[in-house]
């Protein structure tokens, strides 16, 4: 296929009118070979820099650990639509809101390397691969995407600030294996089939398919995926019958795919089941019915003018606006607003990626920029692009991704990698142009300048330094590089430090939170908490463990079956708890009183400090 791309014109430099191939031209030019020499450098940067003093073969996310875990679960036989972590929560265990796609993949190469190695080796050798082979579509996905927006040199562009990215975040690292990375690759490809203006059926059903994807893996792409239809069928109606065959292409590959993905993933004793945190039949419904009413308005309107398709649009919203509200209600709001207080207070609140751009600003001023400036720059240059009337579909494309992404990000600030990551498109087009001024002009220094000052501010991590650097100063900087270091090894989260415990009898263990899923890894115990919304009932209840008296603590423990307690004095949350009641539990442990109903156990060289509860008898 072959994409228009305008060329400068002289007098212009933002304005192109020159087509350009998707393979013609010399190797340098050519998509794939160029996004797998960048994809392959970064893969070996990846590994030289982790891997050869990596303690643990995990990523240093709960994340990562919880996945390993559901991920052995799944290859030591428990069913493919059993999604209950039994080991986690109180009594009958924990319906996690994971999706089994993401677990396949993983299993599948453990599997595979088991036949080579042993034990935790082919886990490792899985954990390393997987991550990165996930570099290699990114980077077929932008450089795509950089072409597609201005041929050859906004290619080059686009694969730079994206290999920047990918090794600046942790989303793709060896042994982060969570699902958002997976995410990022879906939001790629599909900027990349979008800012198709020819209007190709295969871009736009492979969109479909990825969008499908999207919602099947994680409900967090929910927005930006609403915003994706909306944009398919904004075109339609703009556009009419030259465009009818790119919907119709979306529409059937999204009811089609996600039909699948409902089928496959959802257990069936689940089908009425609604979840606002993954696919179930809300989203389910919600999909089919909007595809279905895109697809029969592209036949529909056929014959009608643009005002008039614009109207059809009109009474789509109408239907899936009643829809959303009979099928699933209850996911129209904040799907953690309905949280215990104290569990927002003492868990939510603290959890980064969780927090808002209020927050952010309140809490750590130098992390802002490295989130949210490339965003505000990349809608910025978008609307300049709009208002010039230039490539206007494109940029307005790229605008609604970009805008619902940071959105996200002003809410919840784990959105910001996905603004980020397409702001690439935008400012590697602006890159190319001021470039382009710049070479026009070799004597104007000020043009060189703005140049250079334009590729340096593209970039999150700069600013993300940049204010680390403005907030704390070097030795600000380089100590919170060292608490970082030092927070993702976690002496109480070691293997070491929980070898004791797993030497011991199975029980229920009482831990915080950041703790539970490694002792899911490292222990056959049933843990009450971990850092996940849906176990409200174990982490509330290990919350109250350590919030009340000691003598009242006795029968929460009791209660909830608790047999052992594992207690780590620098653990952030214990540290919360403790100072929120000071004649707490857990107070009472870091001051060294510990209740008779505690039996200290031996432990390891480690802070972890571990307790038998003992019966009433005992």
């Amino acid at each position: 296929m072959t994409d228009a791309v305008p060329v400068a014109e002289k007098g212009d430099f933002f304005r192109r009118r020159r087509t350009v191939g998707a393979s013609a031209g010399p190797l340098y030019a050519r998509l794939l070979p160029m996004a797998l020499c960048y994809a392959i450098a970064v893969i070996a940067a990846l590994v030289v820099v982790n891997v050869p003093g990596a303690t643990d073969y995990v990523g240093a996310d709960n994340d990562d650990v919880m996945r390993l875990v559901t991920v052995r679960d799944l290859l030591a036989g428990q069913s493919w639509f059993d999604l209950t972590q039994y080991r986690l929560g109180l009594a009958g265990g924990t319906l996690m809101h994971w999706s089994r796609l993401i677990d396949l993949p993983i299993a599948a190469l453990v599997s595979l390397f088991r036949l080579y190695l042993e034990g935790t080796q082919a886990e490792a050798a899985a954990l390393l691969v997987w991550p990165l082979l996930l570099v290699i579509p990114l980077f077929v996905a932008m450089g795509l995407a950089g072409r597609r927006m201005g041929g050859t040199a906004v290619m080059h562009v686009s694969l730079g600030l994206t290999a920047i990215f990918v090794l600046t975040t942790n989303r793709f690292l060896p042994g982060a294996i969570d699902h958002h990375n997976v995410q990022l690759v879906l939001v790629a490809c599909i900027a990349a089939m979008l800012i198709d203006t020819a209007g190709a059926k295969a871009n736009f059903a492979i969109a479909g398919l990825m969008v499908a994807l999207a919602i099947a893996i994680g409900a967090e792409t929910t927005p930006f995926v609403a915003i994706v239809a909306l944009v398919v069928a904004v075109r339609w109606a703009w556009h009419g019958a030259a465009f009818a065959p790119a919907a119709r292409a979306f529409s059937l590959a999204l009811a089609g795919a996600i039909t699948a993905a409902f089928v496959t993933t959802v257990p069936p004793h689940l089908y009425a089941m609604v979840t606002c945190d993954s696919l179930s039949i809300g989203f389910y419904g919600l999909a089919t019915i909007g595809s279905g009413l895109l697809l029969a308005s592209t036949y529909v309107g056929v014959p009608l003018g643009r005002q008039a398709r614009f109207g059809i649009l009109a009474g789509n919203a109408v239907v899936i606006a009643a829809s959303a509200r009979i099928l699933a209600p209850q996911c129209l709001g904040n799907p953690l607003g309905n949280l215990d207080p104290l569990l927002i207070s003492l868990w939510l609140d603290h959890v980064t990626e969780a927090r808002s751009f209020l927050a952010m600003v309140r809490i750590d001023q130098g992390a802002v920029g490295g989130y949210y400036a490339a965003g505000v720059l990349a809608i910025a240059v978008c609307v300049f692009r709009i208002v010039r009337r230039d490539d206007v579909e494109r940029h307005a494309i790229l605008l609604s991704l970009i805008t619902v992404s940071f959105l996200v990000a002003l809410v919840q600030v784990r959105g910001a990698a996905f603004a980020n990551l397409l702001s690439i498109l935008p400012l590697s087009l602006l890159i190319i142009d001021l470039r382009r001024i710049a070479h026009a002009d070799p004597d104007d220094m000020g043009a060189g300048a703005v140049y250079f000052l334009m590729v340096i501010i593209s970039v999150p991590a700069v600013w993300a330094l940049g204010g680390s650097l403005a907030s704390s100063g070097a030795t600000g900087l380089f100590e919170r590089a060292r608490e970082t270091h030092l927070a993702s090894r976690g002496e109480c989260e070691s293997r070491a430090a929980l070898a004791p415990l797993a030497a011991l009898p199975k029980s229920v263990v009482a831990a915080p939170s950041e703790l539970g899923v490694h002792l899911l890894r490292y222990t056959p115990h049933r843990v009450l908490s971990a850092p996940y919304h849906r176990n409200e009932g174990g982490m509330l209840t290990e919350l109250h463990i350590g919030l009340a008296k000691p003598e009242e603590a006795a029968a929460f423990l009791r209660g909830a079956e608790v047999g052992y307690l594992a207690f780590c004095p620098d653990d952030p949350q214990t540290k919360i708890v403790a100072k929120t009641k000071a004649d707490g539990l857990y107070a009472a442990l870091k001051q060294g009183r510990v209740p008779i109903y505690l039996e200290p156990l031996p432990g390891g060289e480690t802070g972890l400090q571990l307790y038998k509860v003992l019966s009433v008898k005992e």
